[in-house]
């Protein structure tokens, strides 16, 4: 298991997408992993404490076998909980977790205004270069 801590700043997210990258090299999912790391620790900044002054997210990835557990835990300081939907044609945002349940085998939510966990767990198939 890693993990990472990323202030509050637009950079952060990059880093922590190269930071995916760096660890997982070698796993064929490795390009769908640093996209779902992308898009969950944006989220965090856009929508959360996280984006605040003094506020951070945290990045966790997990490795066991073929299951990967890719977690980003944001700041809170929002009473909805996110959810998963299918924007309209004309939206211009709406589409980070879409993406992430499309990428991932499972995605949970977990926690509350105080703080949330995103959770996208991947099968990575056996023998097979791409996800």
């Amino acid at each position: 298991m890693w993990g990472l801590t990323c202030p509050s700043s637009p950079e952060e997210v990059a880093r922590a997408r190269r930071w995916t990258r760096d660890i997982l090299r070698d796993t064929p999912c490795v390009d769908d992993a640093a996209l779902i790391v992308s898009e969950l620790g944006a989220n965090a900044l856009r929508h959360t404490a996280s984006g605040g002054a003094n506020g951070a997210f945290h990045v966790a990835l997990a490795l066991s076998g073929r299951v990967l557990a890719i977690s980003v835990l944001d700041a809170g300081g929002v009473k909805e909980t996110p959810t998963i939907r299918q924007p309209g044609p004309g939206a211009e945002d709406g589409r980070g977790l879409t993406m992430v349940s499309a990428l991932a085998t499972l995605v949970e939510i977990h926690g509350d205004h105080r703080g949330r966990t995103v959770t996208a767990t991947m099968t990575i198939p056996s023998g097979d270069p791409s996800c």
